[in-house]
C-alpha cells in the first residue's frame, strides 16, 4: 500500500494537497448558505499557507450571493494590501461573471431583513465599476480536483 503525502514531495509552494496544474500562489474563495436563502456566509483561504484569509456572515442571503462577495472582497483586499502577484479560485460560474459584469444579478427579494445585505452588495458593485480587476479570477474545477480548499465541509 502507497502512503500519500500531505503535501505531495512534488509540491514546495503549499501546504495543503493541490492538483500540480493548480497555483499555489492564490486565494480560494466559497460561501456556504443554509437554506436558500438562508444563513449564509463567506472566507478565503490562502493555498500557500492553508490560513484563512477572510471570513464574512453569516447574513441572510444567498449561496450565489456569497460567491460573488467573497470574490470581490478577496479583489478589494488584495488591491488595498498591494498584493499584485496572486490569483483568486472560486468554484462558481454565475459568481465569477457577475464579477466580470459588475453586477450581482440575485434574484432575492429586497426587504427590510435583506437590506442589510443589499447594501453590501451596493458597495461591492461600486467597488468594480470604480477599480480596474487585473487580478486573475479563475474556475475551480471540483469535477477534476475536489472541493474547493475554502470548502465549509456542509455538502
Amino acid at each position: 500500500m502507497v502512503t500519500q503525502q500531505n503535501p505531495p514531495d512534488y509540491r514546495h509552494d503549499t501546504v495543503l494537497p493541490l492538483p500540480i496544474e493548480v497555483k499555489a500562489n492564490a486565494w480560494a474563495v466559497d460561501a456556504a448558505c443554509s437554506g436558500n436563502p438562508g444563513p449564509m456566509e463567506y472566507q478565503a483561504i490562502d493555498l500557500a499557507t492553508g490560513a484563512q484569509v477572510f471570513h464574512y456572515g453569516p447574513v441572510h442571503g444567498t449561496n450565489n450571493i456569497g460567491e460573488f462577495l467573497a470574490i470581490v472582497h478577496a479583489l478589494a483586499l488584495m488591491d488595498n494590501q498591494g498584493i499584485r502577484d496572486k490569483v483568486i479560485y472560486s468554484d462558481s460560474y454565475n459568481a465569477i461573471l457577475w464579477v466580470k459584469k459588475k453586477q450581482c444579478k440575485t434574484k432575492l427579494e429586497h426587504t427590510p431583513q435583506t437590506e442589510p445585505l443589499f447594501q453590501i452588495i451596493r458597495r461591492a458593485e461600486q467597488w468594480l465599476r470604480t477599480h480596474p480587476v487585473t487580478t486573475p479570477v479563475l474556475k475551480w474545477e471540483t469535477k477534476q480536483w475536489g472541493e474547493v480548499p475554502a470548502d465549509f465541509g456542509r455538502k
